[in-house]
């Protein structure tokens, strides 16, 4: 029996933003992590959290969604916060 990877954002994660795709119906979502070093992944939920893209920077994933025309969802969720 295999164990799954640790996943290096699970203790390290400093917010999360989700981002849909508003065009579609019902809008499909994605949702960013960023961790304490700035390093983000984006996760797919619909594909059971795979990770779709990775980033050194906030910007670098913003834009990545931005030119999918994926809309941020207003509001972020800090790890401070829960």
């Amino acid at each position: 029996m295999s164990l799954p990877a640790p996943d290096p954002v699970k203790n390290n994660w400093e917010f999360a933003e989700v981002w849909i795709d508003a065009i579609l119906s019902p809008p499909y979502v994605l949702l960013l992590l960023v961790d304490r070093q700035g390093k983000c992944c984006v996760y797919d939920p619909a594909e059971g959290y795979k990770v779709i893209f990775t980033c050194s920077s906030y910007e670098e994933a913003q834009l990545w969604l931005l030119e999918d025309e994926y809309e941020p969802i207003e509001g972020r969720v800090c790890a401070s916060e829960v």
